[in-house]
């Protein structure tokens, strides 16, 4: 069977995507679970985190959250059985590709999928629902009443966050990149208290902000991305500078980051200080670099897809491709001129 496969590039050169032959041991692992992957979502490789973690391979497996259906199951499984519909998120460390036809997962990295859910929908949103889920309860602790501040509401990201704290009582506040992106989180249901337009010299975010919380601030802050100088590209120009998010944070607020390389000034830190705010980095993929907290990311992707299924959380619907687009759709997911991508298998 064929999996796609990156070979990282030397220097400063792009990593090249190849499709390659690949086959699994005969006899199944006592802990592991055989699927037949139904479909795979594609997210831009971290190469600097897996060097980081010390995996280094010539070929780097390409695909990891995937949807299917169990074919069979070792003899210490007692999770699942065949026939059972899963979802899961293939750990850093593992040598299958999520889209080869059939793939070996360890039983604690998978959950039951519901019947009527998509098997594309939740390959394609399960990563941006784990990242919501662990920014707003696991960093920063979201309870009814809370403000929250979601920076790019309409990114696959954004919107899964602005979902998850309307269904807990959280007042949300979203700063939209395009007039389309506006019109889209205006008509939302249910709705964000205020959406704040960044492009074409929009108001200043921190005007917007106080005066939507009485000069409070917010609670809870999550970014998409932070931009460290003034001048940047227009591109750039579209996130908040990290100095705004500092002053927009309410007395005791959380800011969950995305920024791997943040860097923070005395000034800025001494702002933290006063607020008595903190700061956390998200980095989702400490849940299966580690076995210390499985019983929780475990609960997590389990509450997820019943969010899914219930219609709690209602992803943005992604358009499937076939297997032999996977080696050019995953180029361009890389490039980041398109966040994600899902095959269907």
């Amino acid at each position: 069977m064929k999996g796609l496969y990156c070979r990282a590039g030397v220097g400063d050169a792009e990593p090249k995507f190849v499709i390659q032959e690949t086959s699994l041991p005969e006899v199944l692992g006592s802990q592991l679970v055989r699927v037949q992957v139904k479909a795979c979502g594609l997210s831009p490789l971290d190469l600097k985190l897996l060097a980081d973690v010390g995996i280094q391979r010539d070929l780097i497996p390409v695909g990891r959250e995937v949807a299917g259906v169990v074919q069979q199951v070792g003899n210490k499984v007692s999770f699942f059985q065949p026939e059972d519909e899963v979802v899961g998120i293939l750990p850093l460390e593992s040598p299958c590709s999520g889209l080869c036809d059939v793939i070996d997962i360890d039983e604690h990295y998978l959950v039951q999928k519901p019947e009527k859910l998509s098997s594309v929908c939740v390959a394609g949103a399960l990563r941006d629902g784990l990242c919501a889920y662990t920014a707003l309860h696991t960093h920063a602790r979201m309870a009814a009443g809370h403000t929250l501040l979601v920076t790019d509401g309409a990114s696959s990201f954004g919107l899964m966050c602005i979902q998850l704290a309307c269904y807990h009582g959280v007042k949300v506040l979203t700063t939209s990149h395009s007039p389309q992106k506006q019109t889209f989180l205006e008509q939302l249901r249910p709705s964000v208290a205020k959406v704040i337009p960044v492009y074409d010299g929009s108001p200043d975010l921190l005007s917007v902000v106080l005066e939507e919380t009485g000069g409070l601030g917010v609670d809870i802050v999550i970014d998409s991305g932070v931009r460290l100088r003034e001048e940047e590209s227009e591109e750039a120009k579209l996130l908040p500078h990290k100095h705004d998010i500092i002053s927009v944070l309410g007395v005791g607020g959380h800011w969950v980051t995305s920024h791997k390389d943040l860097q923070l000034d005395p000034p800025d830190c001494r702002l933290l200080h006063l607020k008595s705010a903190s700061l956390t980095f998200l980095n989702p993929e400490v849940w299966t670099a580690s076995s210390a907290q499985q019983g929780r990311y475990l609960h997590i992707l389990k509450d997820l897809v019943d969010k899914m299924s219930t219609g709690v959380l209602r992803p943005q619907p992604e358009e499937a491709v076939p297997l032999y687009e996977a080696t050019v759709t995953m180029e361009t997911v890389q490039r980041h001129q398109k966040t994600k991508a899902v095959v269907q298998l």
